[in-house]
């Protein structure tokens, strides 16, 4: 168990490791500051409805005074920002503004949202469903620059990166950038891994890392499934740009050390 906790500083400080505010606040608050795990923190409707401002000023305050740097995961279940019924909408657009006032209190480097888009679902209004979204996602982007705070897009069930261009060439910012999220692309997708970062390379401010055999989201560790990390990195650096934020998203505490032991070995920058 002691050699699972001998990672290297230098990689645990420059990765995020995804955690849900409840179980930060109720359990794992410790363990992110002593193993200096710098968390993303996501806050789903439980936690929304459940903690106050002070429980989350608490929380930002016992990571930033040791150091350790933050990103965001917006709330996503059964969210659509673009659906055809406005009240839909209208609580799409509540979530997320309960989100941003939590979001804001730790002062996070990002905020990450799933699109809601589902090409099963809405493919008969896609060019709608889009056009519809991007009220919220304008507000949303206007809100977080005041803060000094991007957003990045993360692909769920696209089954291509033209859907995800597609968006971000509709909203027409720079302050909002893609998360490419490698075990989503590997179960949904219909392109390669190598197809998405040829086009949408550029547009990749983060990435979230997680490990599957291609039929199930399994979130397993990275090196434990079928997805070419290797290719990945060295395409990205291959750009010549800013490394993207990389966030770990582990569903089991076990799958989190081989993740970063595995990082450790096929780091590129």
């Amino acid at each position: 168990m002691i050699l699972e906790f001998i990672i290297m500083t230098s990689i645990r400080d420059k990765i995020h490791v995804n955690i849900p505010f409840t179980m930060l606040f109720e359990s794992y608050l410790d363990l992110f500051i002593q193993y200096r795990l710098n968390p993303e923190i996501g806050f789903d409707a439980m936690a929304l409805d459940s903690y106050s401002h002070s429980d989350v000023e608490f929380v930002a305050d016992q990571l930033h005074k040791n150091g350790l740097s933050v990103t965001v995961h917006a709330p996503f279940m059964d969210l659509s920002s673009g659906s055809p019924d406005p009240m839909i909408r209208d609580v799409c657009r509540k979530r997320f503004d309960q989100m941003l006032q939590f979001a804001f209190l730790v002062k996070p480097k990002s905020i990450v949202f799933h699109s809601g888009f589902d090409e099963k679902r809405y493919w008969h209004i896609k060019d709608d469903w889009i056009e519809k979204s991007l009220d919220i996602w304008l507000d949303l982007i206007a809100s977080a620059a005041n803060k000094n705070v991007l957003l990045m897009l993360e692909n769920v069930f696209e089954h291509s990166p033209h859907d995800i261009r597609n968006f971000l060439e509709k909203i027409r910012s720079d302050k909002i950038g893609f998360c490419l999220d490698t075990g989503h692309q590997q179960v949904f997708s219909s392109i390669s891994l190598e197809g998405w970062v040829d086009t949408l390379g550029p547009c990749i401010g983060q990435l979230h890392l997680h490990d599957n055999n291609g039929e199930k989201d399994e979130h397993l560790a990275m090196g434990k499934g079928i997805i070419n990390f290797r290719m990945l990195f060295e395409k990205l650096r291959s750009l010549k740009q800013e490394p993207p934020i990389i966030t770990l998203e582990p569903h089991k505490e076990e799958d989190l050390w081989p993740s970063l032991d595995y990082l450790e070995r096929i780091w590129p920058w």
